[in-house]
């Protein structure tokens, strides 16, 4: 039998890492999507619209791509501890797509997992003004007051964001380190992205709701 190579190896244990991860237990509303990224060459978690995720360490890499949404990244960098949520309405109901309740669900998780409050430092992200149709609602904008207002209320300071304009978003986060990077997709995406948060908060509507450091880096 031959000696397997460097780049076999490093091919198997990913594989290895992505199956564990998506065959453990998950709580609800916690992303669950997993993947190899070969850009950062580590294993990422892709974050939905109504998902959370909290993590330990930049062995995992969380990522999400927003429109209108907001993504909110906590960092508690004493303890290499990070954790983001995406949501697509400030208010509503007990579900992770509610502002209200995405928040509490991330604070919740990141200090059952050891963080603290008065360590905790935020960068918020997306709310951009891509859906057409929901212009005099100004959705983005809605749910940037909204998280604004509410980090400021939990005396969580936001040390870094990126929000409002009209371009979509791609966010990384490195839970370790709580390093965040933020790419501005191309403005022709937005039509793309504007129609799968369209559809989502149409399907969403036929459905009851279920009971660090500043500056920010572009890629």
């Amino acid at each position: 039998m031959g000696v397997m190579t460097e780049a076999a190896v490093v091919a198997t244990s990913s594989l290895n890492r992505l199956s564990a991860l998506r065959t453990r237990v998950h709580r609800e509303f916690e992303a669950r999507t997993y993947f190899h990224d070969p850009a950062f060459g580590v294993e990422t978690v892709k974050l939905m619209p109504g998902e959370y995720y909290v993590h330990a360490g930049d062995d995992l890499l969380l990522t999400t791509v927003l429109g209108s949404c907001v993504a909110a990244c906590l960092v508690d960098r004493s303890i290499g501890l990070s954790g983001m949520n995406h949501f697509m309405l400030p208010e509503g109901g007990s579900a992770g797509r509610y502002g209200a309740f995405a928040m509490e669900l991330l604070i919740n998780e990141m200090m059952k997992r050891g963080a603290r409050r008065e360590r905790i430092q935020a960068k918020i992200f997306g709310g951009g003004q891509v859906m057409r149709n929901y212009t005099c609602m100004n959705v983005g904008e809605r749910n940037v007051e909204f998280v604004e207002q509410f980090l400021a209320t939990e005396r969580i300071a936001i040390v870094s964001k990126d929000v409002l304009d009209v371009c979509p978003r791609k966010v990384c986060l490195f839970p370790g380190s709580g390093r965040a990077l933020v790419k501005r997709l191309a403005v022709t995406q937005s039509d793309g992205i504007a129609s799968a948060e369209s559809d989502y908060r149409g399907k969403l509507s036929r459905q009851p709701a279920a009971a660090a450091s500043g500056g920010v880096e572009l890629f």
